[in-house]
């Protein structure tokens, strides 16, 4: 395969470097990168493949002769900049909330609808990084049993919120040691030692942002425009991997070694479930890797045909960073 001219939007921020990492680890056939990023990190450089890379300016010129370009910038860069990348020739796949509810862009977890990036119009969407990690134990229950509700609680890692959320975590952490005050500067609470039950700003009836998307995401990428959703999201000092406490019901009764069997199978999963030897997935463990793991799975004690179960997954990588390159993968198949 001859090489592709990509383009990375946003390239200093977390999923930016993850996304060149994640290209040099898996070989993407790249022939030139261009690196995109805000205006104060105009003229820095990134490293690819022991290269030095100079950050450059967006531009109505910007896209030229890109075949492929990622985009990890945040929502009103997309929607301003992705535009132009298409009518310039390029393939985009989004990493932000922009397009992903839009008809006409497909919204891809490739180990569940890779059939739906045949439908692109010049975009491609990478869902919440939330929703990735719960989906993927999702579908093969849902296979096995046809889903009916689903009850999630997600407790998300504080790189979620970008280097700002590190920061904070890390400073208040430090200072803890020391004996000083903690005072929060990005988060409204002290992160440190404490979780805030709420990602987001708040909605209609009490539910935030994060936690709607995770409902409209989930239904359109498993194509189950009426699955029952309930979310609650919950902000924990954990700096990388998300986790989620989730209650499965399906229409048929699935049972606990059904679905681990299921859950070993499918692509992407790991099974890492001994209760009996305390083996479970925690973020600790999961951070780095490109799986989901899943386990703590029981059969429900209140209703036959329900499941219980914890996943947990590297939000930076499967999240956002690998499912877009996975995106691009299929791309050019």
């Amino acid at each position: 395969m001859s090489g592709l001219r990509v383009a990375v939007v946003g390239v200093t921020g977390a999923v930016g470097q993850t996304t060149l990492r994640i290209l040099e680890e898996r070989k993407f056939p790249v022939v030139d990168l261009r690196a995109f990023a805000s205006e104060r990190s105009v003229g820095k450089t990134v490293t690819f493949r022991g290269d030095s890379i100079r950050v450059e300016r967006i531009g109505p010129e910007a896209f030229k002769g890109v075949q492929i370009a990622f985009f990890s910038a945040g929502s009103a860069q997309s929607r301003e900049y992705a535009p132009l990348a298409v009518k310039a020739g390029a393939v985009v796949v989004d990493k932000s909330s922009a397009f992903r509810m839009d008809p006409a862009v497909p919204l891809v977890v490739p180990e569940i609808n890779a059939h739906a990036v045949k439908g692109h119009q010049g975009i491609v969407a990478v869902p919440n990084c939330t929703t990735v990690v719960t989906v993927m134990p999702l579908k093969p229950l849902h296979d096995a049993g046809r889903l009916r509700r689903v009850i999630a609680t997600s407790f998300q890692a504080v790189s979620g919120a970008g280097v700002n959320g590190v920061e904070d975590l890390r400073s208040q952490t430090l200072a803890w040691a020391r004996g000083e005050a903690l005072t929060p500067k990005h988060f409204l609470h002290q992160i440190a030692f404490n979780v805030i039950p709420h990602i987001d700003k708040f909605g209609a009836g009490g539910y935030t942002g994060e936690e709607l998307k995770l409902v409209t995401e989930a239904r359109k990428i498993l194509e189950l425009p009426d699955l029952a959703v309930s979310p609650t999201t919950v902000r924990v000092p954990v700096f990388t991997a998300h986790s989620i406490a989730v209650y499965a019901e399906t229409e048929a009764t699935v049972g606990a070694e059904r679905a681990r069997e299921a859950f070993a199978r499918f692509p992407g999963l790991r099974l890492w479930d001994d209760p009996a030897q305390n083996r479970y997935p925690m973020p600790i463990d999961v951070e780095g890797q490109d799986d989901c793991f899943v386990g703590r799975i029981r059969e429900d004690l209140s209703l036959p045909n329900a499941l219980n179960f914890w996943v947990v997954g590297d939000q930076l990588r499967k999240g956002a960073a690998l499912n877009g390159i996975q995106i691009a993968e299929l791309l050019i198949r």
